[in-house]
This record gives C-alpha cells, sequence and structure tokens, in this order.
C-alpha cells in the first residue's frame, strides 16, 4: 500500500499530475486545494497518497496536506458518496465553508457542489458532524480549497484546460463552459479556481 511519494513533479494536468520516482512516473488524481499547492513543473513534491480501485484497477488519491487526506477518507466513509466526488467537495468549497455547512445543515450550499443532491447533502450534514470534530479545526487539520501557492502557467491552451478539469470534477461540459465565462486568467489553475467560486455562491 503506497502511503507517501516524494518526486520531482513531471506533469500537471488538472485534476492530474504525473510524478517521477526514481524513474516511474506515478499518475495521481488529486483535488483542486492540492493542485493549488504544488510547485512548478521540474521541482520536488511529496505527497500523502490514498489508494483505491478503480473498475479493479489501482487508482491513486494525492493530497499535499495530512488534513486532506484526513477529510477525503472521511467523506469517502459516508454511504453514496465515492472518491470522485470526495475530491470535488474538496475542490469546490474551502474547509471552513464546509465544517459551517455541515454544522449549521446548509444543505443549500453543498448541492451546489456537483454530483451532491439533497438527500446526500443531508447524509453529509448528519454523518459527518463527529468526524469533523475528529480531524481537528478548520484552521489547524483540515485543508482549504481557496487557499493556495503560485504555480507554472500551462504551455497549453489555459482554458480548454479549465474546462477539462472541471468536466473531470463532475460538472456537465455546458456548465464549465457557463463557470468559465466573463473570467479572464493567465492560467488554468486561475480559471479553475474562481469558476468554483463562482459555482457555490
Amino acid at each position: 500500500m503506497i502511503g507517501r511519494l516524494r518526486g520531482t513533479l513531471i506533469d500537471k494536468q488538472p485534476p492530474w499530475v504525473v510524478v517521477d520516482v526514481s524513474g516511474v512516473g506515478y499518475e495521481i488524481e488529486l483535488p483542486m486545494s492540492s493542485i493549488y499547492q504544488l510547485p512548478a513543473s521540474g521541482e520536488t513534491v511529496v505527497l500523502r497518497i490514498h489508494q483505491g480501485l478503480r473498475d479493479e484497477v489501482p487508482v491513486l488519491y494525492g493530497f499535499y496536506t495530512e488534513g486532506e487526506r484526513g477529510l477525503f477518507r472521511a467523506l469517502i466513509r459516508v454511504n453514496g458518496v465515492g472518491p470522485k466526488m470526495a475530491l470535488a467537495i474538496l475542490s469546490g468549497i474551502s474547509a471552513e465553508e464546509f465544517r459551517r455547512s455541515v454544522e449549521q445543515k446548509d444543505t443549500a450550499t453543498l448541492t451546489r457542489l456537483p454530483g451532491i443532491g439533497k438527500k446526500i447533502a443531508e447524509r453529509l450534514t448528519l454523518e459527518m458532524q463527529d468526524r469533523l470534530d475528529g480531524l481537528g479545526s478548520a484552521a489547524g487539520g483540515l485543508p482549504g480549497a481557496i487557499a493556495g501557492a503560485g504555480t507554472a502557467p500551462s504551455a497549453e491552451d489555459p482554458r480548454a484546460e479549465a474546462s477539462a478539469a472541471l468536466v473531470a470534477l463532475g460538472y456537465k461540459p455546458a456548465e464549465a463552459q457557463r463557470l468559465l465565462q466573463g473570467i479572464e486568467a493567465e492560467d488554468s489553475e486561475q480559471l479553475i479556481r474562481a469558476a468554483l467560486k463562482k459555482a457555490v455562491r
């Protein structure tokens, strides 16, 4: 079981990255909260890993902090919440906003995230109450999806990359295009960040 990887970040195609570890390239799926914090391509990165299965094929989910991985693992224990939905939650809402939504049973905010209907939102507000307490305070152990660090601009079409990333997170293509309308940014990660903030308003 892989729990941690340290290597060279050689490719970023949100929400996927490839990390070279001693000549082996590991393809890892990350929430946008982690993508925002990554160094530029070519630099060393350390990721916490959750190893899962998708159609009996091993899949690696990566996280920049232990808090992100802990919240991901708590989310996938909720009935009806799989890894893809958990990544969408981590990508689309800050830890503080997620905690507030759970504590106040604010299902309206949660249903703005892709793939989350009213029943799943209600289940999250019920089942995550105790689990959030076990993960520490939002300021301490949990990730913030909007906080981030500088990243290198993409050499590809930033808008196309941003649209593909939003679709990978669960938004329909038309919805992804709608969220990107009117947003001006220099790279795909800035576009994605602005679109995700727009989605939960």
